[in-house]
């Protein structure tokens, strides 16, 4: 009971249990299949499980730091209140073309900003904190994309970072994978770091063997 096939039925199981029928989200996978874009998104279970964690935080005010279609944006958007706003950050411009269509569909583009370009072109230029970060993005830069997000946060913000696990070869200190690498460097800037209290948390499911690591900024 411990195959990928069994995680990934145990992950529909659940979705099919704890989510309604969700046409919006359909809608979303659909436009990003046709447009070709790499079927990379979070599950609906963790795309609802990032949207309760920044309802729990009460968060006003979102930065997402990679977008691809919109998918795990829409679910953050969902958990703003009505004066709340997100900021998402993509590199790719057809991947933005993308997701613009796909947050307007679902009701979020007056709230949602999409910035494209370069994550670290862009970062420099956002104004104000952020209540909830989520990065999600290339594995290569999670330290530097963690040295914004401090910088972008106040005390009590909530910082999350997708992919940490890898299928569990996070723990081979001499793998050639650059985003196993780009993990391992972001997980020792992060022991060494004294203003975010982290910890990580392992998943199984329809996206393999992962996690997240979670932190609360002091």
């Amino acid at each position: 009971m411990t195959s990928a096939n069994t995680w990934t039925k145990v992950d529909q199981y659940y979705t099919s249990k704890l989510q309604k029928k969700d046409s919006i989200m359909e809608s979303v996978l659909k436009a990003n299949s046709e447009a070709e874009l790499p079927a990379i998104d979070v599950s609906p279970n963790q795309g609802k499980f990032l949207s309760l964690l920044a309802r729990l935080k009460g968060a006003k005010s979102i930065l997402e730091i990679g977008t691809l279609g919109g998918y795990s944006t829409i679910w953050l958007a969902r958990a703003l209140p009505e004066d709340g706003r997100l900021v998402t950050l993509e590199y790719s411009d057809k991947h933005a073309k993308v997701a613009e269509e796909n947050i307007r569909n679902a009701g979020f583009g007056e709230k949602v900003e999409i910035k494209v370009g370069a994550a670290l072109d862009t970062l420099p230029t956002l104004e104000g904190t952020f209540d909830f970060i989520f990065i999600d993005a290339d594995k290569q830069n999670n330290a530097n994309y963690l040295k914004w997000a401090l910088q972008l946060s106040q005390p009590g913000t909530v910082i999350i970072t997708d992919n940490v696990v890898r299928s569990g070869r996070v723990i081979d200190e001499n793998s050639e994978d650059d985003s196993v690498q780009g993990v391992r460097t972001f997980v020792d800037m992060l022991s060494k770091e004294d203003r975010i209290d982290s910890t990580v948390v392992q998943t199984v499911g329809s996206k393999g063997y992962d996690g997240f690591v979670m932190g609360v900024v002091k």
